[in-house]
């Protein structure tokens, strides 16, 4: 893993335990699925730039999002990244399987 310095503006953020950023989708009218999220796992394999590039990509979140979520992967061993419906959950899981990123879609 390459090394990367943490913006200042993610660390008060990083070192609340209660700090959560998960990315929510929207009902899709049904009711179904509410519950549905996607985690991430740590591979020691990605970099940072990585990891955080394909969430970015996948949940089209912003660049201090996709850094908290990396930092947490990496020291907590994985993270919810999006929570919504299936549809939505398993599309989100496909892009950051690109990239070979072990997923898990929980709900």
């Amino acid at each position: 893993m390459s090394e990367f310095e943490i913006p200042d503006s993610m660390k008060p953020q990083l070192e609340d335990e209660n700090f959560t950023d998960v990315i929510e989708g929207t009902d899709d009218g049904t009711g179904h699925g509410l519950g549905t999220k996607v985690i991430v796992f740590n591979d020691n394999y990605h970099t940072f730039e990585q990891v955080i590039g394909q969430i970015r990509k996948a949940i089209k979140c912003s660049e201090e999002v996709g850094y908290y979520h990396a930092y947490t992967i990496h020291n907590k061993g994985q993270s919810d990244v999006y929570k919504g419906n299936i549809e939505k959950c398993l599309t989100v899981s496909s892009i950051l399987q690109e990239i070979n990123l072990q997923t898990q879609i929980v709900g």
